[in-house]
């Protein structure tokens, strides 16, 4: 036998025809690190600025009834900074992009709590959601779906968090949140909203939608169930406190003494 063909190849030279997993390029594996590093260091400023947020939540009376079942929890892009300093009930799945800005969103959500599953709807992402329904029906856990995401349009709603819920038995909880100070990126796709530090926030967890009951456009009514979250939670939060002005402070003109006659 010929030694050569006898003799194994190193597994980063293996065709994937083959079975055998490939190794990334020494390059990818750097800037993957860098991107984790970059997570972790991210997540932990989040978790400080998110500890200072005064966190009101309006939960939705009907949530009672279905306690027991797997929530997922669905929300519009941009809203996702005050809804995380609401505290989950229990561990919740997230479904986070397979590119390289995903490794390090993942490392920070990670750092917030959460459990991650790779994927999108762009790359990977019916593995992702297959392996995220996988995890909802063995264990304990909720999930949470951006449902507008990855790149829009803004408001309008994909099927993965209704997917989910109807093959594991759960209900889609839509939320909506307002914040009293911060910021809006008005020139982001989805207006991403940052909320300053020791501001008051509004979190709103909406009735529950039952995909197993609910007819007609499942896409449609959460859509219109997430923007009725946000309009609820900003009714809650009320008119912005206007900034008390300056008092007026009167200065006397100065006296001009005049040097006595002699």
């Amino acid at each position: 036998m010929n030694r050569h063909s006898s003799a194994r190849a190193p597994s980063w030279q293996s065709s994937r025809a083959s079975g055998h997993l490939v190794r990334p390029p020494l390059r990818l594996l750097v800037a993957q690190r860098v991107r984790s590093l970059l997570g972790l260091v991210l997540g932990l400023v989040a978790r400080l600025w998110l500890a200072t947020l005064r966190v009101d939540v309006d939960v939705d009376p009907s949530l009672e009834s279905v306690r027991d079942r797997r929530w997922v929890l669905a929300f519009f892009h941009g809203t996702q900074w005050p809804l995380l300093a609401w505290r989950r009930r229990r561990t919740t799945l997230v479904m986070v992009s397979l590119s390289l800005d995903g490794a390090m969103q993942a490392c920070a959500l990670r750092v917030l709590g959460f459990a991650v599953v790779r994927g999108s709807s762009s790359r990977g992402g019916l593995r992702g959601l297959a392996r995220l329904i996988r995890a909802l029906r063995r264990e304990a856990v909720d999930a949470a779906f951006a449902v507008d995401g990855p790149h829009g349009p803004r408001g309008v709603a994909k099927g993965g968090a209704v997917l989910a819920a109807r093959a594991t038995g759960g209900v889609v909880v839509p939320m909506g949140a307002a914040f009293a100070r911060g910021v809006v990126l008005r020139k982001a796709w989805d207006h991403f909203g940052i909320a300053w530090p020791w501001s008051r926030v509004v979190v709103r967890l909406g009735p529950p939608l039952d995909p197993a009951t609910d007819g007609g456009d499942a896409r449609g009514l959460l859509a219109a169930a997430i923007a009725s979250a946000n309009d609820q939670a900003t009714c809650r939060l009320g008119p912005p406190t206007p900034r008390p002005r300056a008092a007026a402070v009167e200065v006397a003109a100065p006296r001009r003494w005049r040097s006595a006659s002699r």
